[in-house]
């Protein structure tokens, strides 16, 4: 079913207990949160804005190994203070939970993961990245149709595999995931890769994302603890949460490390700090 469609609902995989740790644990990584103003990035998938945004930000290029704040558009003003809440505010987490936060480490690295892992025949596998995803009810930002080695980029293509973690119910309302069956099969046509040095962004796009015809998508709603397996390069995307309910999300990409090679142009790199560890343990 995975290789067929390009992804795969296994529902419960995760039990509601350990999903209530994930969103315990971030509560109170929130509560610790400090963001210097000039670092407070706004998370925006639509092109011109990301490259503004994250584009100009070092502090998104260099959170790879770190554990960084991004937050929805429109709740700072122009001093980059907040006009919400900042609980109510932020868009996603990211990196490097995956290394630095013992649950979430834990989470990652699980027997069950592993054990799955080898189902789908990865045999060196480390992990990339992570982000722990908001959707805030209301404001929660649509994601653009899109896949996910336009931003983490290897060589053979077929090496990125995402893990997406439902922490609450992913209903069409609060804005479930939304995929082509069958779309990771023909390729990549955008890249986003490191611009060259001097220039106004950090960032560019190569290439340009398709028109998708929009009723070839197919909404996947998830309950809690439900685990979405995305592959490198099916098409996906998710609409604007406009109910009252937020969703929340831990979502982590692997890479088949044996015979593929990571693209020197990611805006993703591993560091001294942090190579990419081994999903293996």
């Amino acid at each position: 079913q995975f290789r067929e469609d390009g992804f795969l609902v296994l529902e419960h995989f995760f039990t509601t207990e350990e999903c209530d740790s994930m969103r315990n644990q971030i509560q109170r990584i929130i509560a610790e949160m400090e963001v210097p103003p000039h670092c407070r990035t706004e998370f925006s998938t639509k092109e011109e804005e990301q490259l503004q945004a994250q584009g100009s930000s070092d502090y998104f290029l260099t959170s790879g190994d770190k554990i960084r704040f991004f937050f929805e558009k429109g709740v700072l003003d122009e001093r980059g203070n907040f006009l919400i809440p900042k609980e109510k505010s932020i868009s996603k987490i990211g990196h490097a939970l995956h290394a630095y936060d013992p649950v979430f480490k834990q989470i990652t690295h699980s027997s069950k993961v592993q054990e799955l892992g080898r189902k789908l025949g990865l045999e060196r596998p480390v992990v990339v990245q992570s982000m722990y995803i908001f959707k805030q009810p209301g404001i929660g930002g649509e994601v653009t149709p899109h896949q996910d080695a336009t931003f983490l980029h290897t060589e053979p293509l077929g090496r990125i595999l995402g893990f997406w973690i439902a922490l609450e119910d992913a209903t069409q309302e609060n804005g479930c995931l939304w995929f082509i069956p069958g779309s990771h099969t023909s390729g990549i046509t955008r890249r986003m890769v490191r611009a060259a040095p001097g220039t106004s962004t950090c960032v560019e796009f190569v290439g340009s994302e398709p028109a998708y015809d929009d009723s070839r998508f197919i909404p996947l709603p998830i309950s809690k603890g439900g685990l979405i397996l995305i592959h490198g390069e099916v098409v996906h995307k998710s609409e604007l949460n406009s109910s009252d309910s937020s969703r929340h999300v831990f979502t982590f990409h692997v890479m088949e490390a044996k015979d593929t090679s990571w693209s020197k142009e990611n805006w993703l790199q591993p560091t001294p700090e942090l190579p990419f560890p081994s999903l293996y343990t």
